[in-house]
């Protein structure tokens, strides 16, 4: 599959596996309006049947990652036919939401590469990513309070785990600015790097050299891993690794240790 052609998102795949997702709205830093939150969902749908995706990289172009809702938004009438916020448009999510969610969604790993402004709805679409690469520069906002509102595109879904719960909720009722470096040491950021495109490149290609089924088991995993009682995350060990187990690619990859060679998968 392919992307409609647009000025908002780009995909490229390189022969690695490692898809390369760009936000190319640079002249408005990369803000959500209407178009963007659509190429956005269609990006992840795309890259989800995409053949060959075993990694994203996710960027954006310009001088920032996502500087969040583009405020012509406050004055954009909705259409008579838009769905209601708590229409569930998406799955479990509605539109808003199906823009940071659909990342974590994806049956592959997806690293952010994070840089110049991260705001609002641009840090909750970075949240949705498995790893997170920042430049300790980068400013960034949990911003909704700024406007009156409360964070609703998946964040208090994604921040589970991540951030300290008073830590959270004081990041919310300020929406304080804090930087790259603080996003590290609060749980908002894995690595700080001055270059984090390159960073998040480099270990998606570390990614991409694994057993393709194993990785997409082992996302599948961490999907339940914080819902699931202890028996239930138990048995599903078992049924990935079962189906896993002696397995082409298990073999294969094996073998390519064993051998000191680069392993020669076949991708799902």
């Amino acid at each position: 599959m392919t992307m409609t052609p647009n000025d908002r998102v780009a995909i490229d795949l390189g022969e690695d596996g490692v898809a390369q997702v760009r936000f190319t709205r640079a002249d408005k830093m990369n803000a959500l309006d209407h178009e963007m939150f659509e190429r956005i969902i269609e990006a992840g749908h795309v890259l989800h049947k995409m053949k060959g995706v075993r990694v994203v990289v996710l960027s954006g172009e310009g001088r920032a990652f996502c500087a969040g809702l583009d405020l012509s938004n406050f004055a954009r009438k909705p259409s008579p036919d838009e769905p209601d916020l708590t229409e569930r448009t998406h799955g479990n999510a509605n539109r808003a939401q199906q823009a940071a969610m659909v990342w974590r969604k994806l049956p592959v790993p997806v690293i952010a590469a994070v840089h110049g402004v991260c705001f609002g709805g641009g840090l909750q679409i970075a949240s949705g990513a498995d790893i997170r690469v920042v430049h300790p520069e980068t400013r960034m906002a949990i911003m909704e309070l700024k406007w009156g509102l409360v964070p609703d595109m998946g964040g208090y879904a994604l921040w589970r785990g991540l951030v300290r719960d008073d830590v959270l909720r004081e990041l919310v009722y300020t929406n304080r600015e804090f930087t790259g470096a603080e996003a590290k040491e609060i749980g908002l950021a894995t690595f700080v790097e001055d270059d984090p495109l390159a960073r998040a490149t480099a270990i998606a290609s570390e990614i991409a050299n694994r057993n393709p089924h194993a990785i997409r088991a082992a996302k599948r995993l961490h999907a339940g891993m914080t819902d699931r009682d202890t028996d239930a995350i138990l048995l599903e060990e078992s049924i990935e690794q079962h189906a896993i187990m002696r397995s082409k690619n298990q073999v294969e990859a094996v073998m390519a240790g064993m051998e000191k060679r680069a392993p020669a998968f076949d991708d799902v």
